[in-house]
């Protein structure tokens, strides 16, 4: 890691600044008076990608507009930055290096522009290096250095489409670049840059030997083309930029997310990370909130899609932060200092949390809002992260009312919108009541507010209508079975077959015209539907409910009635699933009338 020491940038005001050469922009690459700040994401670029951008500039295309950030010292000591790859190795995951910066002098920050920038410097003074797809791996020379070079003695044909490529680049081995004939001479681009002048490119040319070897018309073909390229590297000012000099950090991460927004999103937690990986001290927190990232989401027998933004927020709300908003103010070095501090416990508060709730049945499909968890880990962590809490019986009656807190807020969608609203509240009843999970603590706190916990009877009849595969189904089945234990795989079960209720096979099985399109409307309703073991719905098919239930023993069909709210004293036969509908419809408004308090 290089100490850098950049020159002082002139006090200059926000606006759009002389465009300048590709010349001037490797050099100052080179020499590190360019940096890029960890909220870049990495150099993602093909071989096709920058061979497409150096034909383009030969082309006299736009390069496109850059924005650059003058950083000055004060606001360094929140970043981490790092180096320009100098040399590209796809196959080893090439990283940016950290930079070692001189905090006197102010540096220039590149917010976009990092692929194309990249990519230049890769062409003309770095290598790009990838695995020769005919070798193999034992073999010594799988991974050749390779270096951009342009054929002087050929242009290829346009498309109609104009897609493809006037000007032949190519990235060669040492060996490859010396393969002649009269139709190739390859030219290390790179080497542009040491002719400061064009009368040192035509001595080169005739080092080469070009028109001995080549013909007169060849030679004055290579000449036009190199005297063209020097132009484009050394005079062409074609870098226009835009250049920030605003310290407010909130203000430049806005900038950032939009002019990046064309690409892959960036979120709040990028720069926030940033700022993060800059004050720990003993931690690199990218890399620590990466890791548990990938590790809850994979980690465990289902997979879940939690993002360093909830990483970041479970952070601040676990780390008793007052303001919990992503702003940069929040990330500052005493939060930070708290948050690096605590990080061994947050994590395991964490970790527990996912496990819990995966116990419960939830996977990334089914968990409609990730900030759930963040009460379930700071309710966890007031408790010392109980050993074992998510199956050790003497911890039931907790998971029990987690559980039903958990269904009830992911079906009345209170953690929607702005979810610092509810997490903060919720946090301040849990530094008081911590011994026990305090879910009517958490229903009184918000009654009568937007985001109340409390169940009208609009709301049941809203409950009752979702359908099969929505993503709030499983939670609503899900409070219908408190007891269930979902070790085992449990599927969403049709218990009057969907298969069966067709146009086409509802009148093989005689039901009227009049009543095939309630059958149609209905069949996926939550009315009709059940959670069964995922082998035992395997088993049960397409078969009719009716006959697959009267296989079971008296005493089993009696308990599979009682624990799925199978109504009593009626027909289970196809043709009467209008009055097993309706009627279990009015046994689930009964129980959730009794379970959600509703009067």
């Amino acid at each position: 890691m290089l100490k850098i020491k950049v020159k002082n940038y002139m006090k200059e005001e926000s606006g759009f600044k002389p465009p300048i050469t590709i010349k001037s922009v490797v050099e100052r690459i080179h020499k590190n008076e360019y940096m890029l700040p960890s909220i870049q994401r990495e150099f993602v670029w093909k071989k096709d990608q920058i061979v497409r951008l150096f034909d383009s500039i030969m082309r006299e295309y736009p390069a496109g507009t850059f924005l650059f950030w003058n950083v000055n010292e004060n606001s360094q000591k929140e970043f981490q930055f790092y180096e320009f790859i100098r040399k590209y190795n796809k196959n080893e995951h090439t990283l940016n290096e950290k930079a070692n910066i001189s905090v006197e002098d102010d540096i220039v920050a590149i917010l976009d522009g990092q692929q194309r920038f990249t990519s230049f410097y890769l062409g003309l003074m770095g290598t790009y290096t990838e695995k020769v797809p005919t070798k193999r791996y034992e073999n010594g020379d799988k991974f050749p250095e390779q270096r951009l070079h342009l054929n002087l003695l050929a242009q290829t044909e346009i498309k109609q489409d104009g897609v493809s490529n006037e000007y032949v680049f190519e990235f060669l081995t040492k060996q490859e670049s010396t393969e002649i004939n009269e139709n190739t001479f390859w030219f290390e681009i790179g080497k542009i840059l040491n002719f400061s002048e064009q009368g040192k490119m035509f001595d080169f040319l005739d080092d080469m030997e070009i028109a001995g070897r080549f013909g007169k018309e060849k030679s004055k073909f290579a000449r036009a083309i190199l005297i063209k390229f020097w132009k484009c590297i050394h005079e062409d000012k074609i870098i226009h930029h835009y250049l920030e000099t605003s310290q407010d950090l909130d203000k430049v991460l806005q900038i950032f997310i939009r002019v990046n927004s064309g690409g892959t999103q960036l979120g709040h937690s990028a720069l926030l990370l940033s700022i993060a990986s800059a004050q720990w001290k003993n931690r690199d927190a990218r890399d620590e909130i990466n890791d548990l990232v990938k590790e809850i989401n994979t980690g465990g027998k289902e997979t879940f899609d939690f993002d360093k933004d909830f990483i970041l927020k479970s952070a601040l709300v676990l780390s008793d932060i007052s303001e919990i908003g992503f702003k940069v103010a929040n990330f500052n070095v005493e939060n930070m200092t708290k948050i690096e501090k605590n990080w061994d416990v947050m994590k395991e508060s964490i970790r527990i949390a996912v496990s819990l709730v995966e116990s419960f049945g939830y996977n990334s499909k089914r968990l409609t809002s990730n900030n759930t968890i963040i009460p379930i880990a700071y309710y966890l962590m007031k408790n010392n992260n109980p050993r074992n809490f998510v199956y050790n019986s003497k911890f039931k009656d907790e998971r029990k009312k987690i559980r039903s807190w958990l269904s009830a807020s992911l079906i009345k969608k209170v953690f929607g919108g702005t979810p610092d609203e509810i997490l903060k509240p919720i946090r301040d009843i849990l530094k008081n009541n911590f011994k026990e999970f305090p879910h009517e603590e958490i229903i009184n706190k918000f009654r009568g507010k937007s985001k109340t916990l409390i169940f009208s009877e609009d709301d049941l009849e809203e409950i009752l209508e979702n359908e099969y595969g929505t993503k709030y189904t499983f939670s609503i089945l899900a409070m219908l079975y408190p007891t269930l234990d979902f070790k085992n795989n449990f599927h969403e079960d049709h218990i009057f077959p969907k298969s069966k209720m067709s146009q086409r096979e509802s009148k093989k099985y005689g039901i009227k015209d009049k009543d095939v399109l309630f059958y149609s409307q209905n069949k996926n309703k939550i009315s009709n539907l059940q959670l069964i073991e995922g082998q035992e719905n395997e088993e049960k098919s397409s078969t009719l409910f009716k006959k697959w239930l009267d296989e079971k023993p008296i005493d089993e069909k009696k308990e599979f009635m009682k624990k799925n709210y199978i109504p009593e004293n009626i027909s289970l036969e196809h043709d009467n699933f209008i009055e097993f509908y309706n009627q279990r419809k009015e046994l689930l408004k009964e129980y959730f009338r009794e379970i959600l308090e509703i009067s």
